[in-house]
């Protein structure tokens, strides 16, 4: 790609063994199988009319996108745990699971991983915001009653336990080699925005750390969190949690405004800091990859590109397949 021309904004994920990158008519998951063969899922996006209305609506658009994410991100999620799975079985157990999946695979079980990304999403919000309140009331109410320190503390306590749970996760095997494609994904991203040649020499010069990155909105739902709600008042922990509860999509609604608003300052020096807060939690939630890890990434960023081609032509002639998915596995 020229330096001049003007990169398109992606966004990916990490998956089991590979990396998922969504563009504009395609998402596409790479996955390392344990023969070293890179295979493919890609699926065309389809969003609802009234979706992409709302994804235009500054402070909902934010709601939008990360259900829309957990929903679609579940079934790539599951497509590389599937395939670790179908890796660590032989021909015969292969072939069996292979059988059955194709007899019972359906619309509902589509639909069932698509709630169940959107449902582990809810659940684990919840339990970040409410649980630091409780622990609050519990240890401080009878040594401080001050709504706004109330409310800082509640917002140190929620980053603690965020920290210690990010740390202790990142210590099993399966964890490190997720945050090491989380790092591939973000230096394939910030090797294309810079204009290179994606080649993995090129893309290793590049930093596991990008503004534009949900490691960055998690910690920017905490300090937004802390400044709304310290603004509204509580008699007791009941009103206090279900005050939390009534402003989660507020907060998640803030917090995607002002993660688009620190990416678009980040070369700006006096602006560059307000980003910090996230870049310095992705120190944990990435690991420096290997050369091989950033391969498969950049390989699902490529089929990504090339299919968002194919895709734009075909629907400038209105003549898009019919078919949900393309190539289910593709090498």
């Amino acid at each position: 790609m020229p330096k001049a021309s003007k990169p398109g904004i992606y966004g990916g994920q990490a998956v089991i063994e590979g990396v998922m990158f969504g563009g504009k008519h395609v998402n596409v998951t790479a996955v390392r199988r344990k023969s070293g063969e890179i295979t493919f899922l890609e699926v065309p996006r389809e969003d609802k009319a009234w979706v992409k209305t709302l994804r235009k609506i500054p402070f909902v658009r934010g709601i939008v996108s990360i259900i829309d994410s957990s929903a679609k991100g579940s079934k790539h999620l599951n497509y590389s745990a599937e395939a670790m799975a179908d890796d660590q079985m032989n021909p015969e157990e292969r072939a069996k699971q292979k059988e059955k999946e194709e007899s019972s695979f359906s619309l509902t079980m589509i639909v069932g991983v698509a709630v169940a990304g959107i449902l582990s999403f809810i659940v684990g919000k919840l339990i970040f915001t409410l649980v630091p309140a409780v622990l609050e009331d519990l240890l401080f109410k009878s040594i401080i009653n001050h709504r706004v320190l109330d409310t800082i503390i509640e917002g140190v306590i929620k980053i603690v336990l965020l920290l210690a749970y990010l740390w202790i996760i990142s210590q099993t095997p399966v964890i490190k080699r997720l945050f090491q494609y989380h790092g591939a994904e973000h230096k394939v991203i910030t090797a294309y925005e810079a204009g290179e040649e994606l080649t993995p020499a090129n893309v290793q010069k590049y930093s596991r750390l990008h503004y534009r990155c949900g490691s960055s909105f998690i910690i920017l739902t905490v300090i937004v969190g802390i400044i709304v709600y310290s603004l509204f008042p509580w008699d007791n922990i009941w009103e206090r949690v279900f005050i939390r509860i009534l402003l989660l999509p507020v907060v998640i609604g803030l917090s995607f405004e002002l993660l688009k608003f620190t990416n678009s300052v980040r070369d700006i020096p006096v602006l560059r800091f307000l980003g910090y807060p996230g870049l310095w939690l992705q120190l944990l939630t990435t690991k420096e990859p290997s050369d091989d890890q950033v391969e498969v990434s950049i390989a699902s960023f490529n089929r990504m590109r090339e299919l968002d081609v194919q895709l734009q032509s075909e629907t400038a002639k209105s003549s898009l397949p019919e078919s949900p998915t393309l190539d289910p596995v593709k090498g």
